[in-house]
């Protein structure tokens, strides 16, 4: 496509946003994840995509939903960073796998099973689809400080929600519950439906990208008669997905005084 000055899809313009941005799916989030900035204002509405900016620290940043799925996401992505942004950090919800995983959690990706369409259109399969070491840091350091319960490893990306949960009437069950079974023995964390395509194009952009996640429920602990509950407050996700902008902030501005 030709060069815009406004993008296509999120309708910003350089100057609109920071060189950092939270990635939610559901564009109700944006607001609530703005709160957390100083002076927050929104910038534009289009679609899936709800966009507002304010700073942390002193420094421009920016939220921007994406709605559900990779196709979409990356469509973000490429947009906020032909204007400038260029560390994102997506905050979104799971289901856990692993046993070890309970609602309320925190999982924090540091890389992401590619059973998704989206990143073959940047990488080949074998092309890992896995976070920059910057960002999981960051938002490691966000969890440990705020103490909030919190994992750290893969995760798996699909395209299908209802093919996770009800994989049992899909035409093609032989391979979603196979598959599923070789991520429980792989130890993988959760599953959800944005990251890999969001590391992948990353990668191909040359911009950073990491992931945190509000742990819904874990399926899995409850097939095995553990105690189980579902709940949908991102708080804790949130507060670990905006205190990692500001730890970020923080170790780029020491690095550029180095």
């Amino acid at each position: 496509m030709q060069e815009r000055e406004i993008q296509f899809h999120i309708k910003c313009q350089k100057g609109d946003v920071g060189r950092y941005v939270i990635l939610p799916g559901d564009p109700g989030r944006s607001e609530k994840i703005a709160a957390y900035f100083d002076q927050p204002h929104q910038v534009a509405s289009n679609r899936e995509y709800n966009i507002y900016t304010g700073t942390l620290l002193g420094e421009p940043v920016s939220v921007c939903s994406t709605g559900i799925g990779g196709p979409s996401a990356v469509i973000a992505m490429e947009e906020l960073a032909a204007i400038g942004a260029d560390t994102f950090v997506r905050v979104g919800t799971c289901g856990g796998i692993d046993l070890r995983v309970q609602s309320d959690d925190v999982v924090i990706a540091t890389a992401s099973v590619r059973q998704e369409g989206t990143s073959l259109h940047y990488a080949p399969i074998e092309f890992p689809a896995t976070a920059d070491f910057t960002v999981v840091t960051a938002l490691t350091a966000a969890a440990k400080k705020l103490g909030k319960p919190w994992h750290a490893g893969i995760v798996q990306a699909k395209d299908s929600f209802y093919g996770q949960h009800s994989p049992a009437r899909m035409p093609v069950s032989y391979e979603l519950l196979n598959k599923w079974e070789a991520w429980k023995r792989l130890h993988v964390l959760a599953s959800e439906m944005e990251s890999a395509a969001l590391f992948v194009c990353a990668a191909a952009l040359d911009v950073r990208c990491g992931a945190c996640f509000h742990v819904i429920w874990n399926q899995e602990r409850e097939a095995a008669g553990l105690d189980q509950k579902e709940s949908h407050d991102l708080e804790a996700a949130i507060e670990v997905g905006v205190e990692s902008l500001k730890e970020l902030i923080i170790a780029d501005r020491e690095k550029k005084t180095k």
